[in-house]
């Protein structure tokens, strides 16, 4: 009965090793980090500020984070241009909402907003030259970070700016190598 128990534990962890082997090599165009693409290289051009408001150097910021994510994410090169993957886009707005409004109890006096909303929007162009099935044209990007009235913005604006980047980075990321 022990040598029978010995002999199942065998089989799965054999199994197990064989699907372990197997799966990561079988498609051939699904890296760990996430891209799913055949592509060796992709373009990213100048995302513009087209937005009226935010940092000046909002688009080289952007433009530069982008870059290194897909570098440190994928193994796709990053090259200046015709990649077999391209990407462009704009930063189209940079706005600034009053939300939470807060009564002082005195209706002969104005709401004011306990906190704001800061949202950034970027509309995104993506050509794999490969599969033209996967692109997308002036696709829309968008995320917010709300914080207190407490708070100036300028004291926050940088932070909050790169938090947004990031998860609009991610989602481009997503929605063009892979596929999600």
């Amino acid at each position: 009965m022990k040598n029978n128990r010995i002999h199942k534990k065998t089989w799965l962890i054999v199994f197990v090793w064989a699907g372990c082997l197997i799966v990561p090599v079988s498609c051939g165009v699904y890296s760990f980090s996430g891209a799913a693409t055949n592509a060796k290289t992709i373009s990213i051009a100048e995302f513009y500020n087209d937005a009226d408001l935010g940092p000046a150097n909002m688009g080289q910021t952007f433009t530069n984070d982008i870059k290194n994510y897909f570098i440190q994410n994928s193994s796709l090169t990053v090259v200046v241009e015709e990649g077999e993957l391209q990407l462009d886009g704009e930063i189209s707005d940079f706005r600034l909402t009053p939300i939470a409004p807060t009564s002082t109890g005195d209706p002969s006096q104005n709401y004011n907003a306990s906190s704001t909303r800061l949202t950034i929007t970027v509309k995104a162009t993506y050509v794999n030259t490969l599969d033209n099935a996967l692109s997308f044209k002036d696709k829309t990007f968008s995320f917010y970070k709300d914080f207190s009235n407490d708070l100036n913005i300028t004291d926050v604006e940088e932070q909050y700016t790169k938090e947004i980047f990031q998860r609009i980075i991610n989602d481009i990321y997503n929605a063009s190598v892979a596929n999600w």
